[in-house]
């Protein structure tokens, strides 16, 4: 491909709207443009890259066994109002009208049209495992889309689902999708760290992250360096591993704190430490109030909370409420009364000894409160966040947080959508039961930001050879026929090698053509310039190489062997040409 006949508009300066550096790259070196907030149009550099990543998913998925299908991007509401979920998805599921007034969603996610699907094409347990899959475009109403590809309203996702006769064939296909997953990482040449999340809207019991670390990632993980355990930080468990106190119970007390609502403004008053209080927020789940009371040190973890209550609608109560349920004002609220409403307590708070609480009086909190004597815990579960140093819940050693990229997500889903849906199958005896599922998720657009975020240096990006636009970058110095003639040669003879070559021969400045290749970042530079005009020495440079003034010159004859070299390599799935680089003389 010829870069006079390419379209390749590379940017000298960051764009103003850029934060992320996958954001920035993609936008100067030509991967994409922005066409509005969260919506994006992939320029053939990109889109190169694009296909590149979705051919490595689908021969994985092919190789697992799964059926590749197209599904409607638009869904019908009545399969989502089917299976419950229509009115549970919330704002940022896009919905429609067609001139008929029949309600369509514009689909973040195809449980409910799989599961549709595949209701009318089984019908006996011979027909099962069955893993389907699609890889097509998604749609979400971010309110505020960010990070580039990132975070946007519209987005490439492969999506697959399982169906088993039971745990154990749902067992035996989450494996195998967990398999696979790693495998097409490692192809795309990302390091990517599986952990233990939720579940979220899509429901189901066992889910793992594959996320990758980034100090711009949204998501935080709690990981343990002594053992195997890692985990979302909405789903993280901690060991409780408190001191014994010493302390004898005192009777309980009421102090006047006048227009002392915070833990801060509590610690200053009463001057002792934040785990001494008790901390009690009022909630509204499916309509109907919960108190949840934590120690004054932790937060509460809300994820964790509405799983608990197995709560269809989740959210922090208005100022009224809180007022009706506890009669007094925000930040006076706690579990010493006789409450009309469930409360739910985290399993660190039966360890305080003489704590601190809102008296539900205006201006008042209690002292020396002690669980068992002035209030019964009768609704206690881990209710807290995990944070960095406590320890972990396998090995009991301290923990680090790191900061992730969430690039794909498996899920055991159970019988949430057969069910639902009535998708039933006959089995050995002839009798109906509802086969299992699972859903396997992988974010391409993403993947690509992600490989960007972990493969830059401050001249651009530095490309895998397995997804990288192209292998060859290029580079023509000559002025004169001849010498232009002599380029031309070199690049007929990579194309002939069947490497993918970006051929820069453009009338510009060596200046400018050397930043753009380290911008795009191909992961072969190729030089045929003075060296190869008066010595007939090939300058060849790796993008990955530390050092900018490592660059090897060769001869003609040694060049077409590291082209046959480079060739075997990326046949073998070999990302790195490093060993190859080093034998060149």
């Amino acid at each position: 491909m010829r870069l006079s006949r390419y379209i390749l508009p590379t940017m000298k300066e960051d764009p103003s709207d850029a934060v992320i550096v996958s954001h920035k790259l993609m936008m100067r070196a030509g991967l994409i443009r922005k066409e509005s907030a969260g919506m994006y149009i992939y320029l053939p550099l990109g889109f190169r890259v694009l296909r590149k990543i979705i051919n490595i998913v689908r021969e994985e998925m092919d190789r697992a066994g799964a059926f590749e299908f197209l599904m409607p991007e638009l869904t019908n509401a009545d399969l989502w109002k089917e299976s419950g979920r229509w009115d549970t998805m919330g704002p940022e599921m896009i919905r429609i009208k067609d001139r008929n007034s029949i309600e369509y969603a514009l689909a973040p996610t195809h449980e409910e049209a799989f599961t549709s699907a595949v209701r009318s094409l089984i019908s006996s347990y011979r027909d099962l495992p069955l893993n389907v899959y699609q890889i097509n475009t998604k749609f979400r109403d971010e309110i505020r889309p960010r990070f580039g590809v990132m975070r946007s309203k519209e987005f490439i996702m492969k999506d697959a689902y399982s169906f088993d006769i039971d745990e154990a064939g749902l067992e035996e296909s989450y494996q195998t999708m967990r398999k696979t997953y790693r495998r097409i990482f490692e192809r795309c040449g990302l390091e990517t760290i599986p952990v233990q999340a939720d579940t979220g809207s899509m429901g189901g019991s066992n889910s793992e992250e594959f996320m990758v670390a980034s100090e711009v990632g949204e998501e935080a993980l709690l990981i343990c360096k002594s053992c195997d355990y890692k985990a979302n930080q909405e789903r993280a468990e901690y060991l409780r591993a408190p001191e014994k106190n010493t302390e004898s119970i005192q009777k309980i007390e009421t102090v006047d704190t006048p227009n002392v609502r915070t833990i801060d403004d509590l610690v200053k008053f009463f001057n002792c430490s934040a785990d001494k209080f008790l901390k009690s927020i009022i909630y509204i789940a499916d309509n109907k109030p919960v108190m949840a009371v934590v120690p004054g040190s932790r937060e509460i973890n809300e994820l964790k909370l509405k799983n608990y209550l197995s709560a269809k609608e989740f959210e922090l109560a208005p100022n009224n409420v809180v007022e009706e349920v506890t009669a007094a004002p925000v930040g006076f609220a706690g579990p010493v009364n006789d409450f009309k409403i469930r409360t739910v307590f985290d399993i660190s708070v039966k360890e305080i000894v003489n704590g601190i609480t809102g008296a539900n009086i205006a201006d008042k909190h209690f002292k020396n409160v002690n669980p068992g004597h002035d209030f019964n815990i009768k609704d206690e579960t881990d209710i807290t966040i995990a944070v960095e140093g406590d320890m972990c819940p396998k090995c009991g050693k301290p923990m680090i947080v790191k900061r992730g990229i969430e690039v794909g997500h498996i899920f055991k889903l159970g019988y949430k959508y057969t069910k639902a849906m009535n998708l039933t199958v006959l089995n050995e005896n002839s009798k109906e039961i509802h086969p299992i599922m699972g859903c396997y998720g992988i974010g391409v657009n993403r993947t690509i930001a992600a490989v960007i975020e972990q493969n830059n240096d401050d001249r651009g990006i530095k490309w895998p050879l397995s997804i990288s636009p192209f292998h060859v970058h290029l580079i023509g110095l000559g002025k004169s026929g001849e010498e232009i003639k002599m380029a031309d040669e070199i690049y007929s003879a990579i194309i002939d090698s069947g490497l993918e070559v970006i051929y820069d021969d453009r009338k510009a400045s060596p200046g400018f053509k050397f930043a753009d290749a380290d911008l795009v970042g191909i992961p072969v530079k190729v030089t045929i310039g003075k060296s190869y005009f008066t010595n007939k020495e090939i300058e060849v440079k790796l993008r990955n190489s530390k050092d900018m003034k490592d660059i090897k010159k060769i001869s003609k004859e040694n060049f077409l062997i590291f082209l046959k070299d480079l060739k075997n390599l990326i046949d073998n799935e070999g990302n790195s040409a490093i060993e190859l680089f080093e034998k060149l003389n």
